[in-house]
């Protein structure tokens, strides 16, 4: 399964993309953060999201695409930034046919270092790991996207295989 997690966000947009199954070893294909100034307007920002994850979804062909949920913040301007790039990963995934599947900080978190309470030098401690890497990923936007993609390898991709087992033994009588 190829996974594309994306960590979103106005200023910082994690994205990466995963290959693997649960329970074999997984391979980083690539990961970046993309960057919109925040003397554009938002609009713009938004747009520039849009044509940067576009270009990723059409050269790595996820399976699927994993996303930060966004949560209520004391700031909600940066909440609203949050939930716009959320919205833009979303549609760039959707409007392709490729599903997308919304993991928790403390989901993600839970799944690569077995506490929801890690922080983010555990979880990039973590994925830096997983994936074999030599370096870790920075800034943190970046192993946050990787961690996405991980997590829904591990808890989503077993969940996609238990439907379809279900369905094809319900189809089947």
């Amino acid at each position: 399964m190829r996974v594309l997690g994306i960590d979103p966000g106005l200023t910082r947009c994690g994205i990466g993309v995963v290959e693997g199954a649960p329970g074999r070893p997984l391979r980083m294909i690539d990961v970046d953060v993309f960057r919109t100034p925040a003397s554009l307007p938002i609009a713009e920002r938004l747009l520039s999201l849009q044509v940067d994850i576009d270009a990723w979804v059409r050269r790595y062909h996820p399976d699927a695409v994993a996303i930060e949920r966004v949560f209520a913040d004391v700031n909600v301007a940066s909440v609203m930034g949050t939930a716009q790039a959320s919205a833009v990963a979303m549609l760039a995934a959707a409007s392709r046919g490729i599903p997308v599947h919304l993991h928790t900080p403390t989901e993600v978190k839970a799944a690569v270092t077995g506490s929801g309470r890690a922080d983010k030098a555990q979880v990039t401690a973590m994925v830096t790991r997983l994936l074999r890497l030599t370096e870790a990923p920075r800034p943190a936007d970046a192993a946050d996207a990787l961690a996405l993609a991980i997590c829904h390898i591990w808890r989503g991709g077993a969940q996609a295989r238990l439907d379809a087992a279900v369905s094809a033994r319900t189809g089947s009588r």
